[in-house]
C-alpha cells in the first residue's frame, strides 16, 4: 500500500513512542523516533518528515527550543506539539513559534491520527499552491520584445505609470497585438516578478459572459441574493486584492455594467449583489479593448464619462505591420522558446530570405499569428535553417502578389530567387488544378513534359 507520509517522533516516554508508532505504522505511515538532543535537527532534516510530533517537556532540552530550531533551519515539516501542560499560555507560545497544532496528554490516538492527516493535507496543499504560484510567476513577461520607436515609447510610458502608482489603465490595440501580455508586464513592474510575495493576477473576459453572469463574477453576491445563490461568493474585485484585475475586451461591456464599473473606479468601493456593506477595492485595474472606443461613444454604446476615466492613462500597442523592424527579434524569440518547449534541437535559425518574407507580410493576426506560425514550424520541421517554403502559403503568395504591378513583375531591391518563385508557382498550379498535371501545365502555359520535368526537379511528386 502507498506510504501516507513520514512521521518523526521526538518523545522521551517510551510507552507513548511505542503506542504512537504502532498506531501510525498501521495507518501506513513511515515512522521514526528519537529523543536524544545530540544532532537531533540533522536527523530530522535527513529523514525529511511530513510531520514532527514534538514533546514540549524533554529531559535535556525544551521542546519549544527544538521547535524554534526547526523553523530557523527552514525544515518544511508540520509540527504537532505534545505536553501535559494544558495552560493557554503554553499553547499560544507554541503556535506563535510556528507549531501547526497542539495536543495535551493523555490524548486519544484517533484524535492524533486526524490531526496528523489534516497537517499533511494542509502542507501538501500549501506546496501545491506555492508551485502553481511559481508557475504563474514564470508565465509573466519579463520584458516587451522590440526596439522600434513606438515600442520604446510604449515601455517608457508604462513604466512611468507603474512607478507613479496609477490605479487604472487602458490598453488599446488590434487583436493579437499582445494586450494581455502587456497587462502581465505591468503587473510584473508593480510587484517585482513575485519577489515581494504573491500578488494575484485575475482576468475577466467582458465579451465572453452575459451581462448578469459577468456582474456576479465581478462583484460577487450574498447568500439568497437570487434563486441559485446558495452561499456567499467573492467577486473578482475581492479576489484581486493586493494585485491586478484585468478587464479584457471592455468595449463589449453593457452600459448598465459600465455605470457600476465607473463608480468602482471613482470611489474604489463596491457592494456584492444583495449585499449592504461596502467593500474597498485595493487592486490595479487594467482594461483592454480591440475596438474603437470613440466610435462606440458616438454610437451610444459606451459611456463618455467612463471613456474619459479610462483614457486618462491609456496606451496603444501598434500592429505588427507598423513595427516590421521588430519582426526578426520576435521570430527568434519564439523560435528559441518553442525549440526548448518541444525539445527540437535541429532548428537553429531563419534564412535571410525567410526573415525578409516575414518582414514583408502584412500580419492580420499580429504577434499571435507570428507566434503560431513559428510554433507550427518547430513542431513539423526538422531542417537546420527555416526556409521560405516552410511558411504557410498565404505568406508566400502575398510576397509574390506584392511583386507584381499590373501584368509586369517588379524586381525588388533585395533581389529574388527565381527557383523559389518557379517552385511556388508550380505548387500553386498543382493545387488549383487539384493535381491534374494537364490543367496545371495550361495554367503555366508550358508543355505537359516540361511540367513533369519541373515537378521532378523540385521534388514535388
Amino acid at each position: 500500500m502507498k506510504n501516507r507520509g513520514k512521521i518523526f517522533i521526538v518523545e522521551d516516554d517510551t510507552l507513548i513512542v511505542s503506542m504512537l508508532s504502532r498506531a501510525l505504522i498501521k495507518e501506513d505511515y513511515d515512522v521514526r523516533a528519537n529523543a536524544v538532543p545530540d544532532e537531533l535537527i540533522d536527523k530530522i532534516n535527513a529523514f525529511y518528515p511530513d510531520v514532527v510530533i514534538l514533546d514540549i517537556n524533554l529531559p535535556e532540552k525544551n521542546g519549544l527550543d527544538i521547535l524554534q530550531e526547526i523553523k530557523n533551519k527552514k525544515i518544511t515539516a508540520g509540527v504537532l506539539m505534545l505536553t501535559a501542560d494544558d495552560t493557554a499560555e503554553t499553547a499560544v507560545k507554541a503556535m506563535k513559534l510556528g507549531a501547526d497544532d497542539y495536543i495535551t496528554k493523555p490524548f486519544n490516538i484517533d484524535k492524533v491520527k486526524i490531526v496528523i492527516k489534516n497537517i499533511i493535507e494542509k502542507e501538501r496543499l500549501k506546496q501545491e499552491v506555492d508551485y502553481l504560484r511559481r508557475i504563474a510567476c514564470e508565465s509573466f513577461e519579463k520584458d516587451i520584445i522590440g526596439e522600434c520607436s513606438a515600442i520604446r515609447e510604449l515601455k517608457t510610458n508604462i513604466e512611468k505609470m507603474a512607478l507613479a502608482g496609477v490605479s487604472t489603465m487602458l490598453i488599446m490595440g488590434e487583436s493579437g497585438t499582445g494586450k494581455e501580455l502587456l497587462a502581465r508586464y505591468i503587473h510584473n513592474l508593480l510587484y517585482g516578478h513575485c519577489t515581494l510575495g504573491y500578488a494575484p493576477f485575475i482576468g475577466a473576459n467582458c465579451a465572453a459572459l452575459p451581462e448578469t453572469l459577468l456582474e456576479s463574477e465581478l462583484f460577487g453576491y450574498e447568500k439568497g441574493a437570487f434563486t441559485d445563490a446558495k452561499s456567499d461568493k467573492k467577486g473578482l474585485f475581492e479576489l484581486a486584492e493586493g494585485g491586478t484585475l484585468l478587464l479584457d475586451e471592455i468595449g463589449d461591456m453593457k452600459q448598465n455594467l459600465q455605470s457600476k464599473l465607473l463608480r468602482v473606479l471613482e470611489e474604489r468601493k463596491f457592494r456584492r449583489i444583495g449585499g449592504k456593506e461596502e467593500i474597498s477595492v485595493n487592486a490595479i485595474i487594467i482594461a483592454t479593448t480591440n475596438r474603437n472606443i470613440p466610435e462606440l461613444v458616438e454610437k451610444g454604446d459606451f459611456r463618455l464619462d467612463l471613456f474619459y476615466r479610462l483614457h486618462a492613462f491609456s496606451v496603444t500597442i501598434p500592429p505588427l505591420r507598423e513595427r516590421k523592424s521588430d519582426i526578426p527579434a520576435l521570430s527568434r524569440y519564439f523560435l528559441s522558446y518553442f525549440t526548448r518547449k518541444y525539445n527540437n534541437k535541429a532548428i537553429r535559425g531563419f534564412s535571410s530570405e525567410a526573415e525578409e518574407l516575414l518582414k514583408n507580410y502584412h500580419w492580420p493576426g499580429n504577434v499571435r499569428e507570428l507566434k503560431n506560425i513559428v510554433e507550427r514550424i518547430v513542431v513539423l520541421e526538422d531542417s537546420e535553417i527555416i526556409l521560405p517554403e516552410h511558411f504557410p502559403q498565404e505568406i508566400i503568395n502575398q510576397s509574390i502578389t506584392a511583386a507584381y504591378k499590373g501584368d509586369r513583375f517588379i524586381l525588388p531591391d533585395r533581389g529574388i530567387s527565381l527557383e523559389d518563385i518557379e517552385k511556388d508557382l508550380i505548387m500553386q498550379a498543382l493545387q488549383r488544378a487539384k493535381n491534374n498535371k494537364t490543367i496545371a501545365a495550361k495554367l503555366l502555359n508550358i508543355s505537359y513534359d516540361t511540367l513533369r520535368y519541373q515537378i521532378k526537379k523540385f521534388g514535388l511528386e
